[in-house]
C-alpha cells in the first residue's frame, strides 16, 4: 500500500476535547477512526476513548497483515465498543449514560470500507470533487430529506445537535455501513466531527484538499474551521488520507510493503483530560491513571 495521511484535534473554543482519533496499518490494511464523546465533561471523552481504542485494539489482532471481512470488523468492532462502554456506565454506577458518535473506515486491496453512527463524518473524494459521504444519524438529516430545510440550514439550525444514534446509549447503535469503493490514484478520505463539517460547506473542503498535501491541507481545514468558530467554536479533529504515492509533494508518504506479516503502526493520541471535573474539584493524575485501567478493563472483555 502507498498512501499519506495526517491526523489532528483540537479544542476550539471549549473547556476540555472530548473528540478522540487514531489510524493504524499493517503491511495489507489501514485503519483510520474519529469519536466525538457527549455526555459531559470527562465521561464523554471516556466514551471516545474506549470506541477508538477498541477499534485500533482489535484491528491490531485480527489484521495479520489483512483482515478476512472488513465489514464484519466494524460492525463487532462498533457493537463491542458500544457493550464495553456500557460496561463502564454500570461498573461506576452512573444515571447518565456517557455516550459517542463514530466513524471508522478500513482500507485495504484498492478498497475503502465504512462504518458510521452519529453524524461524525467521513467524505470521498475523486478527481477533487466529492464522490460519497455518510448520512448523519440526526434530526436536521432527516428534515433535510424530507425536504424542510435546505443543506445550508442544517447547519445553523438550533436542533442539529440532536443524534439518534450513538454509542453507549441505552438504544443498540443503528450502524451504518458503505459500500465496498474502489480506490484509484489520488482519491482522498477525510474523516471529521461536526466541529470540522459543520463550519465549512463541501465546496470548500473539496477545494482545499485539492490544492495541498494532505499533510498541510488537514491543518488548513481545520484553521479554516477554528477561525469561523471563535470563542464558542466546538471540538474539531479530522484524519486526511491520499491515496497512492504523494512524495512528489509530501514527504509524509507511507509504503508498506517492507513491512513485516506481524508489524502494525499506530498514531494515537494520549488519553488527557483539562483540569476541573464536573464536580469542580481538579482531576489529578491518580484520576487520569486509574481512568486508563478503567478503560483497559472495559475492553479487555470484549476484545478478541
Amino acid at each position: 500500500m502507498k498512501f499519506s495521511i495526517f491526523q489532528s484535534s483540537r479544542q476550539g473554543g471549549r473547556k476540555y476535547n472530548q473528540d478522540r482519533l487514531a489510524y493504524s496499518y499493517s503491511r495489507d490494511a489501514l485503519l483510520m477512526v474519529v469519536a466525538d464523546g457527549m455526555g459531559g465533561h470527562f465521561h464523554g471523552e471516556i466514551a471516545a476513548q474506549i470506541a477508538v481504542q477498541f477499534l485500533v485494539e482489535n484491528f491490531q489482532k485480527q489484521a495479520t497483515p489483512a483482515l478476512k471481512y472488513p465489514f464484519r470488523f466494524l460492525i463487532d468492532s462498533i457493537n463491542q465498543a458500544h457493550e464495553a462502554i456500557g460496561d463502564y456506565v454500570l461498573a461506576h454506577g452512573l444515571l447518565e449514560h456517557p455516550r459517542t458518535t463514530c466513524v471508522a473506515c478500513v482500507v485495504q486491496g484498492d478498497h475503502a470500507y465504512w462504518a458510521h453512527v452519529g453524524d461524525t463524518r467521513l467524505y470521498f473524494f475523486h478527481g477533487g470533487k466529492l464522490a460519497s459521504r455518510t448520512r448523519d444519524h440526526s434530526l436536521v438529516q432527516q428534515l433535510f430529506e424530507q425536504g424542510k430545510i435546505s443543506e445550508n440550514e442544517m447547519i445553523a439550525h438550533p436542533e442539529r445537535n440532536k443524534i439518534y444514534s450513538c454509542l453507549g446509549g441505552i438504544v443498540p447503535p443503528d450502524i451504518e455501513l458503505s459500500r465496498k469503493m474502489p480506490l484509484r490514484e489520488g482519491d482522498t478520505l477525510l474523516l471529521c466531527s461536526d466541529g470540522l463539517w459543520g463550519l465549512l460547506s463541501t465546496n470548500e473542503i473539496a477545494s482545499i484538499l485539492d490544492t495541498y498535501p494532505i499533510a498541510t491541507a488537514v491543518p488548513e481545514l481545520l484553521n479554516h474551521a477554528e477561525l469561523r468558530g471563535g470563542e464558542e467554536g466546538d471540538n474539531l479533529s479530522a484524519i486526511g488520507m491520499r491515496w497512492g504515492d504523494e512524495k512528489l509533494f509530501s514527504p509524509r508518504s507511507i509504503s508498506t510493503a517492507a513491512m513485516s506479516l506481524d508489524a502494525h503502526t499506530v498514531q494515537f493520541d494520549a488519553f488527557s483530560v483539562e483540569r476541573g471535573a464536573e464536580d469542580g474539584r481538579d482531576v489529578t493524575e491518580e484520576d487520569i491513571e486509574r481512568a486508563i485501567a478503567e478503560i483497559q478493563a472495559a475492553i479487555k472483555k470484549y476484545s478478541k
